[in-house]
């Protein structure tokens, strides 16, 4: 037997926390025993079933995991090792990582930097990861921080508070948009230069606008990416990851044709194992861990659910770290 977050819709819609016979869980080449796991935007979506995420039921849900392997018959892993696991449809399509064992794919896993405890890559995430993702984009279409303001949205959430904490670390000049400006202390400690109210970029604006970005993190769409475009610099780069405000794009052309603007959309799901053991490496040298641990709750398995309607409730800042193992 093994606990579980259990997400059901036979009559009716429930998400709660079960012990299961592990001869329940699906195939899978390589068993590990989760120690961590989190809560992203898109596990919140999942178990307050605010969003169609689950695809099979019933779903344990988590699409990030963090723990050691118990059985292999991977080629590339063995009894011991210490992996994480980020995305692949896990918690969609294949029971996932909150919960105490897990069946996956070896080729979904990736190797845990010697530098850092599976907390520590759960205190990161798929949100985490996906904001290394988003600077790594930056960097290589060009943006340095002698080039001006770097904008992150969505900033004490988790992809934001990472990505000030990995841009501040760098070098780089970054103005926060959020909505608590109550936060400002805890924007600046983790690298912020400045704030924004996310009020002056989240309505419908002018196509074309004051140019002052050199680059953008942006986790929020719809008008607020709108407006990032349009305020970006010639030659920068906005780097999108999310649709906390929507999935729509209201814009027009014009910061391509007429500033050179580059728009990188970011994948975190499926994005490549060699491009993710990048991501990974630069966070276990780029990331303070003091600053990570600043940004982190540590909730028991038991507590997900509750957590999960705040986090869609945006009464969370940071990250969510959800202790699975003994």
């Amino acid at each position: 037997m093994f606990k579980a977050l259990l997400l059901e819709n036979t009559e009716g819609f429930s998400a709660s926390v079960k012990q299961l016979d592990e001869s329940l869980l699906p195939a899978g080449d390589v068993h590990v025993a989760v120690a961590y796991s989190t809560l992203n935007y898109k596990d919140g979506l999942a178990i307050t079933n605010k969003s169609p995420v689950v695809r099979l039921w019933p779903m344990v849900a988590g699409i990030d995991g963090a723990g050691v392997v118990t059985q292999s018959s991977h080629p590339a892993w063995q009894v011991g090792d210490a992996v994480i696991h980020n995305g692949w449809g896990v918690g969609e399509t294949h029971w996932g990582c909150l919960a105490e064992k897990a069946h996956l794919k070896g080729d979904w896993l990736v190797k845990l930097p010697a530098s850092m405890t599976a907390r520590q890559a759960m205190a990161i995430g798929t949100a985490g990861y996906t904001a290394m993702l988003c600077v790594m984009a930056l960097e290589d279409h060009g943006v340095t921080p002698a080039m001006g303001e770097i904008l992150v949205t969505g900033a004490t959430g988790g992809v934001g508070s990472v990505a000030i904490a990995l841009l501040g670390k760098l070098g780089y000049q970054v103005v926060a948009a959020t909505g608590k400006l109550e936060e400002e202390a805890y924007l600046k400690r983790l690298g912020a230069a400045s704030l924004v109210d996310r009020a002056t970029l989240s309505a419908a604006g002018k196509p074309f606008q004051k140019e002052r970005w050199a680059g953008v993190v942006d986790a929020v769409g719809s008008h607020t990416l709108a407006n990032a475009l349009a305020q970006t610099k010639y030659g920068g780069v906005v780097a999108a990851c999310g649709l906390a405000q929507g999935m729509d794009l209201p814009t027009t052309v014009m910061p391509f044709i007429l500033r050179g603007v580059t728009l990188a959309g970011i994948d975190s799901v499926m994005a490549p194992l060699a491009k993710r053991q990048r991501a990974w490496d630069r966070l276990a040298r780029d990331l303070d861990p003091a600053l990570l641990e600043s940004m982190v709750e540590e909730i028991p398995l038991e507590g997900a659910v509750a957590k999960a309607h705040e986090l869609m409730a945006g009464r969370v800042r940071g990250r969510l770290v959800v202790k699975t193992g003994a």
